[in-house]
């Protein structure tokens, strides 16, 4: 293990965040040490600039359930800290991550490509576990007229608006960096829409409610494989 990826290990496998402020150092600190050749940092980044923004932006009347979506923001960046710590210790990590870390230092992959790679993983193969385990931990079972479906589209709409803008700013705004090809982020949104990917998540978590054994990890495992296959075709050169 290289110096950096030590660190970066050190960063993810520490104590799990139980607060977005957790979260969002965790992050500054994996953006700070992470160089511009590295994929893993335009993802990291692209979140964190989210993140930012959907805390800023609750609806005018507030949110429904606060105390679920802070859980849920919590449970959903350790799945992501998970995943790193789980790839730079042990080479370990699900189909859909490994997309993503495989091709962390390919030269001809651009930043908005490693930042929807990363994206694909994080909410089609980790928000279905989230949201199990925040409606657990809370005791809920949200259902599609319920005030946490509500928070949980108002927090689509937001992500829907602020991607696009986000990633424009990966491949032009960035300081020290080369300017790239932002016509290509039209083909690839294309591909991937945050928005039908999250409502497709919260549909995958309400179906693994009512599955166990053998059909529970059937339909993991086919999840995490489509996931893969989507994460490396976003990553291919354009």
């Amino acid at each position: 293990m290289n110096v950096t990826d030590s660190q970066l290990a050190r960063i993810a496998g520490g104590p799990p965040p139980t607060t977005i402020t957790d979260v969002v150092a965790a992050m500054q600190e994996i953006d700070t040490l992470l160089p511009g050749g590295d994929g893993l940092k335009w993802f990291n980044l692209l979140y964190l600039k989210v993140t930012a923004q959907v805390n800023g932006n609750p609806p005018a009347a507030g949110w429904e359930n606060p105390e679920w979506l802070a859980r849920l923001d919590v449970v959903f960046a350790q799945f992501y800290f998970r995943a790193i710590s789980g790839w730079v210790s042990s080479g370990s990590a699900p189909s859909s991550w490994k997309a993503l870390f495989e091709a962390r230092f390919r030269p001809d992959v651009e930043r908005i490509q490693f930042a929807l790679a990363g994206m694909n993983a994080h909410i089609n193969h980790d928000l279905p576990f989230a949201l199990l385990q925040a409606d657990a931990e809370l005791g809920l079972v949200p259902d599609n007229t319920s005030p946490e479906h509500d928070d949980f589209e108002h927090v689509n709409a937001l992500l829907e608006a602020t991607v696009p803008t986000a990633l424009q700013l990966l491949a032009t705004g960035i300081l020290g960096e080369l300017a790239q090809d932002t016509g290509k982020l039209g083909r690839l949104l294309a591909i991937w829409n945050v928005r039908a990917a999250r409502d497709l998540a919260w549909d995958l978590a309400g179906h693994l409610r009512s599955l166990a054994g053998i059909a529970r990890a059937t339909a993991l495992a086919v999840q995490d494989q489509m996931t893969g296959v989507v994460g490396r075709s976003l990553l291919v050169a354009i």
